[in-house]
């Protein structure tokens, strides 16, 4: 009998405090994100050293600790079980970028065993240099196995069974709002941001992004009015616009009180849903004087997710 293996990649997250400053020292070691010519090492120490106090500061506020891991563990489970049902002999690993299982382990614990065909998912619907091209990458560093068995995954974004889960989230974010006010709901998808600088050099995310706000939003026979923006930027470069907050601001200034966030790049829970999405801008919209703002739910345990993620396994492995 033929055996199969699939690894969910995903970024991965500090599991309690003292985990921050490792955690943010992996991120900064990534050269596929940080191009540091000489000395990346020390800049990582440096970096997560400065960053960490910060940081844990946000963490307390949602409980100490990423989420992410563990939502990323129940969809691994689920997705096993489901994929057990009609390929049989088939194991699920999941492989953090800056976190545990770190990609190196999971790669050694592979390479040692006998699989037919491995194929290599990301969480991330989305294809960008700074998440699936990095874990990809780090993957190819560091396998030790025959390369001929890997089927890799490099998007999603427009699968239906994915749109499909997207919109069932917002639909049930819908229902949270006063009925009266449901009509005049703003949905805004809140991506997160990387440099321009990256699409001007040819990186696919923000059209693949722009390409799943169009799916959703014609799957929902366009039931709203939508925005697209971006979060979550730092340092002095110019990154993809507009940014989250200054779209709040400006459907304030429109006199729109009713506003849906969808935090469209991410399929988990994490730091920058919790936190940025949830806390530091509902800051944001109080002081515009939002009347009504709600972050949608992550994917998190959608079994409509796993049976996209199930969809696209079968179809790598061509059974």
């Amino acid at each position: 009998m033929q055996k199969y293996a699939v690894v969910l990649f995903n970024l991965g997250g500090p599991d309690s405090l003292e985990a921050i400053e490792p955690f943010l020292f992996n991120l900064f070691s990534d050269h596929d994100i940080f191009k540091i010519p000489v000395g990346q090492k020390i800049f990582a120490k440096i970096m997560s050293s400065l960053r960490a106090p910060k940081v844990r500061e946000k963490y307390q506020q949602i409980g100490g600790k990423s989420p992410i891991n563990e939502w990323t563990e129940l969809q691994r489970s689920i997705l096993q079980e489901e994929l057990q049902k009609v390929i049989g002999n088939v194991e699920v690993y999941t492989a953090m970028r800056y976190w545990k299982p770190a990609i190196k382990d999971v790669a050694e614990t592979i390479s040692k065993k006998t699989f037919d065909i491995i194929v290599l998912l990301p969480l991330y619907p989305h294809y960008s240099i700074t998440t699936t091209g990095s874990s990809f990458n780090e993957w190819r560093r560091v396998y030790q196995g025959d390369t001929g068995r890997l089927k890799y995954v490099y998007d999603y974004f427009d699968n239906p069974k994915y749109i499909s889960a997207l919109n069932e989230r917002i639909d049930e974010t819908i229902l949270r709002f006063p009925e009266d006010v449901r009509d005049d709901i703003q949905v805004i998808f809140s991506a997160h941001g990387t440099p321009a600088s990256l699409a001007e050099k040819g990186d696919p995310y923000p059209k693949q992004i722009k390409a799943t706000v169009a799916c959703v939003m014609q799957a929902r026979n366009f039931s709203h009015e939508y925005h697209l923006c971006f979060q979550s930027k730092v340092g002095p470069a110019k990154w993809l616009e507009p940014a989250t907050d200054k779209m709040i601001r400006d459907l304030a200034a429109q006199r729109k009180r009713q506003l849906l966030i969808v935090p469209i790049s991410f399929v988990s829970d994490h730091i920058e849903t919790l936190f940025e999405l949830d806390f530091e801008y509902r800051i944001v919209a109080d002081k515009e004087n939002i009347e009504n703002f709600i972050v949608m739910q992550g994917l998190n345990d959608s079994k409509v997710f796993v049976a996209a993620l199930k969809e696209l396994a079968v179809q790598a492995l061509q059974i």
